[in-house]
C-alpha cells in the first residue's frame, strides 16, 4: 500500500472532566484511524457531539493530541504543539476554511487583506506587485469579482465573504484543505454555488478535501468516500456511493434513511434510548460494551460484553458491528 496524503492511526483526545462521582476523562476522540489519498474527497458525517470538531482541530493542530498519530507526507503532525503550527512550514500544506465565514475573517481587514495575510506570513512574500497577482489569481479562481477586494467584512454578502475564506485557505496551494461546515450558514441557492466553487478549486488546484457536514445529500454527491463518527469513533466508512446505497452499521442506516427524499422509510430506523456517556470516572473500569449499544434496534447480549472492531465488509469498506453480515436489506 503506497504512503497517503494523511494517515490518521488510532488517535484520541481525551478532557478532564468533574463528575458527581469524582474526576473523569471525556473521549471526545476514541481511537480514530483513516487515509486521505492524494486528490481524494472524504466526507465526515454523525450528529452533534459525536467528534467532529475535535477531530478536525487535532487535525489541524489547534488541539494537542493524547495518543495517536497524525502523519502527514510521512512526518507525525502530533509532534508539532499546537502554539507553533501557526508558524510551522506544514501549515502552508493544511488549511482550513470554517463553518462561520463571518465570524472567521477580521473586521478590520479587507478582502485583500484577509487573503494576502498567509501569503506574507507563511510564503514570506513582502513584495507588494507580487503580493497583488497572488491575491488576484485566486480571486479569481474563487469567483471573487476584483472591485470586492478593498472592501470590509461587513461591506460583503455571505456568499462573497464565504468566497473570502475559501480563497485566503486555498492562496497557498495546500495539499489538504479542511473543510468544516463551509456552506451551513449560507441560503440554500448560495450552498449550491460554492459547492460548485470548490468542485472547480479541487480540479484545479488538485487538492484533497476534509469535508465535516451534517447535510448527507451534500456528502454524498460532493465526496468520494465517507466516514461516518458516533460517540468519538468511526462506525462505518467506505465509497460514498457504496456507502449510502447499502449502509453496514445501524446508525449510518438510521442517518440515511432520515435524509429527505431518500426514499427509505424514516419510521423504520428510528433509535431508541438515550447516547452513552463518553466519560469515563477515575478508578472505575473502562466499558467494554459498543458504543451503540442500547440505540441499536438490533443489540444482543454480545454488544453489551464486547465492543466490535472496525473491520472488513467488504472492497474498501468498513464497520464495527458485530451483525453486519446480517442485517436485514436495507
Amino acid at each position: 500500500m503506497t504512503a497517503a496524503l494523511l494517515e490518521v492511526m488510532d488517535l484520541a483526545k481525551r478532557f478532564p472532566v468533574k463528575t458527581p462521582q469524582g474526576k473523569g476523562l471525556l473521549h471526545a476522540v476514541d481511537g480514530v484511524s483513516f487515509r486521505i489519498e492524494a486528490g481524494e474527497t472524504v466526507g465526515l458525517v454523525g450528529e452533534s457531539g459525536c467528534g467532529k470538531s475535535t477531530l478536525v482541530r487535532l487535525l489541524t493542530r489547534t488541539l494537542a493530541v493524547s495518543d495517536g498519530q497524525i502523519r502527514f507526507l510521512g512526518a507525525d503532525l502530533g509532534l508539532i504543539a499546537p502554539e507553533l503550527m501557526p508558524s510551522h512550514k506544514t501549515r502552508r500544506e493544511v488549511q482550513m476554511v470554517f463553518q462561520d465565514a463571518h465570524d472567521s475573517l477580521n473586521p478590520r481587514y479587507t478582502a485583500f487583506d484577509t487573503i494576502a495575510e498567509p501569503l506574507r506570513l507563511l510564503a514570506g512574500i513582502k513584495d507588494a506587485a507580487e503580493l497583488e497577482r497572488q491575491v488576484e489569481e485566486i480571486a479569481r479562481l474563487t469567483g471573487l469579482p476584483g472591485e470586492l477586494l478593498s472592501r470590509f467584512p461587513h461591506q460583503l454578502s455571505g456568499g462573497q465573504k464565504a468566497r473570502v475564506g475559501i480563497a485566503r485557505a486555498a492562496v497557498l496551494r495546500p495539499r489538504l484543505l479542511v473543510l468544516d461546515e463551509p456552506t451551513a450558514a449560507l441560503d440554500v441557492s448560495v450552498q449550491v454555488v460554492i459547492l460548485q466553487l470548490l468542485a472547480g478549486l479541487k480540479r484545479e488546484l488538485g487538492m484533497s478535501f476534509l469535508f465535516v457536514s451534517h447535510d448527507l445529500n451534500v456528502v454524498r454527491l460532493l465526496c468520494d468516500r465517507v466516514l461516518v463518527m458516533y460517540l468519538g469513533r468511526v462506525v462505518e466508512s467506505g465509497p460514498a456511493a457504496e456507502v449510502f446505497a447499502n449502509p453496514r452499521h445501524p446508525y449510518t442506516r438510521a442517518l440515511i434513511a432520515s435524509i429527505p427524499g431518500s426514499g427509505r422509510d424514516a419510521g423504520a430506523h428510528l433509535l431508541p434510548g438515550e447516547p452513552q456517556s463518553p466519560i469515563q470516572v477515575s478508578g472505575a473500569a473502562a466499558a467494554t460494551r459498543c458504543h451503540f449499544h442500547g440505540r441499536c434496534p438490533h443489540g444482543a447480549a454480545d454488544c453489551e460484553s464486547s465492543a466490535p472492531a472496525l473491520r472488513e465488509v467488504g472492497v474498501a469498506r468498513e464497520a464495527a458491528c458485530h451483525f453486519t453480515g446480517s442485517l436485514p436489506a436495507f
